[in-house]
């Protein structure tokens, strides 16, 4: 069955042709010709239209509408009588002159006269055959357009009302017009539209490091790395041997890179997907570092490869009123960029969020712009074979944040404007519990709340042994085989301040003040320091473990001047700020992953110092500088010096 539109737009050409009489006007041009004096000497027309031909086209008819008057001959014209050929007159005056005799003028005239007439056979010819082709193709067309035989359920309609007309020219003119709408036919040069609705973006940076140490560190096995004994296998505290230990005392250099690519595609009706890749040594969520040369988990070292992660993954679904973003609602969800406003204090800058957020604008006064955030995102979800060695499950350890946000934007006049909020980030279940009492025989051995344990970790919050292990003959009575993982030691329930002001009465130079407060309200120093295995004061001198120290809040403030974006040449900004977290303010897994190297998270206070230049609008160079003491415990302090050089599209 053809084409519905197909036929109509065809059945509307043969309606016009039928109408016009199918008349071509196939006639060579000839502006000084008298079509009457034409048509008188080009003889009768035909009575009746050829079979196969269409009136008007006649080719014979066609090649005898040609004019053949060329002007007066000189041959029998009066010797001295003007002609409005030049060609004639030249000729009249070389033989008055004596140049040429009166017969060579003939015999020359002859000659011209018979190259002219060759000259109009042969263009009677080739319009002829011209004349021929366009009947041809036009009696073809007509062989197309000719409807099939009827069928017994058809019925032929010889007259088309000019009603039925108008509404299939009305349709036709529709279809074509969506057509050249949906195709850009207006400009071929165009995109197609569902290339417009894809945005791609992506970033890479090359990094210089440096880690330095001084040699009051302690570097005595003070600083047990938590987060390495908690991701591989129990570490047994009546062995002999060091638990896994941070560098504190040696040097370090490393060149890294850090490479991103994303897109995101309107999906019509005010919903977009989003995904990014990025690189990576490990799947850490705070950091998409990649040590250039570092053997790590099957990769890298020898100009190995190094593996690539799923960075984002996302549905975001936006309504505006009157196009305005201040007057919008957001709904995503899947793995998305941070949605808060906040600083390093509490989340990394390349931390990304797994879950939904929910979040409202709402422009109330010229100028200011309350909005509020709110979102539930699963931190950790239980192996559903947990315990995978056991022919009897254990109870699920998931562990999710719960988080919302109210602030504002306010623009204060044309030199100042402000945004502060206010947020609570409850951590659900993100604390170790205490096993059923059992006997490990070997690191296989699993007891029912291992899943308690955090699934990474930086440095700096309180740490006990979740396993309850029974001193038995089997164990030489807690002597041997004291197979053990560590779980946080508080809960976390943050509630968090962030404000800053910007000052643009030199813009584009802009100086900017941020800061943030974060406490752990849920922490009990009493509860804590009954279980806490480290953030003691020095071992007395029995052995035992000093009095805890740890505590639950966290600030930084940081003063930035420059150009407010780096978009050409020899833009700059510089910035100084200062920062001091104790131990359980936040949880150290998803806050900053480059202050304190390598004993990043809390439990650390210092100076960070920083510059940017642009090298253009997309490329720019970082120099930064951070300094960090630790607050409590062992004697450490590091300082890292880090030179990038940034690109972006």
């Amino acid at each position: 069955m053809p084409n519905a539109t197909h036929f109509t737009r065809w059945r509307l050409l043969l309606i016009l042709l039928s109408t016009a009489g199918m008349a071509l006007p196939l006639r060579a041009a000839n502006p000084a010709a008298n079509p009457a004096t034409e048509l008188a000497t080009a003889g009768p027309l035909p009575s009746a239209t050829p079979a196969g031909k269409l009136p008007g086209n006649d080719p014979a008819l066609f090649a005898r509408s040609i004019p053949t008057n060329t002007g007066p001959a000189l041959a029998g014209a009066a010797p001295d009588a003007a002609s409005t050929s030049f060609a004639v007159n030249l000729l009249k005056r070389l033989v008055k002159r004596g140049i040429l005799t009166q017969e060579d003028a003939d015999e020359l005239t002859k000659e011209a006269q018979a190259d002219a007439a060759t000259a109009r056979a042969q263009s009677q010819a080739d319009a002829a055959a011209a004349s021929q082709a366009v009947v041809t193709q036009v009696t073809e067309k007509a062989a197309e357009m000719t409807p099939p035989a009827p069928t017994e359920d058809e019925v032929r309609v010889p007259y088309v009302p000019a009603l039925v007309k108008q509404e299939i020219t009305d349709e036709v003119k529709h279809d074509v017009l969506k057509q050249a709408r949906d195709e850009n036919w207006a400009n071929p040069r165009t995109l197609p539209d569902w290339v417009n609705r894809w945005r791609f973006t992506g970033d890479v940076r090359t990094r210089y490091e440096g880690d330095f140490y001084p040699n009051t560190n302690d570097s005595t096995g003070a600083f047990p790395n938590f987060n390495a004994i908690n991701t591989g296998a129990p570490f047994d505290v009546a062995g002999t041997e060091f638990s896994p230990q941070y560098d504190v005392n040696q040097d370090r250099e490393r060149f890294r890179i850090r490479a991103r690519i994303g897109a995101e595609v309107a999906l019509e009706d005010g919903f977009t997907a989003g995904i990014r890749l990025g690189s990576g040594q490990d799947d850490s969520p705070v950091t998409e570092n990649q040590s250039l040369g570092l053997a790590n988990g099957g990769q890298g070292g020898d100009f190995s490869k190094y593996s690539i992660w799923l960075d984002r993954a996302f549905l975001k679904y936006q309504v505006e009123q009157d196009n305005d973003p201040d007057k919008s609602f957001t709904a995503i969800v899947g793995r998305m960029d941070n949605p808060f406003f906040s600083t390093t204090l509490t989340w990394a800058r390349d931390l990304g969020f797994d879950g939904i957020t929910l979040e409202g604008r709402y422009t109330v006064l010229t100028g200011l712009t309350p909005f509020l955030t709110a979102g539930a995102y699963p931190v950790f979800n239980t192996d559903f074979n947990f315990a995978s060695n056991e022919p009897s499950k254990f109870q699920s350890e998931d562990k999710y944040l719960f988080a919302a946000q109210l602030g504002s934007d306010w623009t204060i006049n044309k030199d100042f404007n402000a945004k502060a909020a206010g947020a609570l980030y409850y951590f659900d279940n993100v604390e170790g519990h205490l096993s059923q009492p059992f006997v490990p025989l070997t690191t296989a051995d699993q007891g029912n709340t291992d899943d308690s344990r955090p699934a990474f970790a930086q440095n700096g919050n309180t740490y006990f042994p979740i396993r309850d292990i029974v001193p038995d003959a089997l164990n030489n009575f807690g002597t041997i085989d004291q197979f053990q993982y560590y779980g946080l030691a508080t809960p976390f329930h943050e509630v968090d301040f962030t404000g800053q002001l910007n000052y643009d009465h030199f813009a584009p130079i802009r100086v900017s003040l941020i800061g943030e407060f974060v406490q752990n309200y849920a922490f009990d120093s009493t509860k804590v320091s009954a279980l806490a295995i480290n953030n003691r004061g020095p071992n007395k001198p029995s052995g035992a473990l000093g009095s805890y120290l740890g505590s639950n809040s966290g600030w930084i403030v940081t003063l930035t001047v420059g150009d407010a974006a780096l978009q050409k040449f020899g833009d700059w900004s510089f910035d100084i700020g200062y920062r001091y977290v104790q131990s359980d303010a936040v949880v150290d897994g998803f806050n900053d992953s480059d202050f304190g190297a390598p004993l990043y998270g809390t439990n650390l206070k210092g100076f960070t110092v920083g510059a940017n230049l642009a090298l253009g609008k997309q490329v720019w160079l970082g120099l930064h500088w951070m300094s960090a003491d630790s607050i409590i415990g062992p004697p450490f302090k590091s300082d890292l010096v880090q030179f990038d050089i940034n690109g972006k599209f």
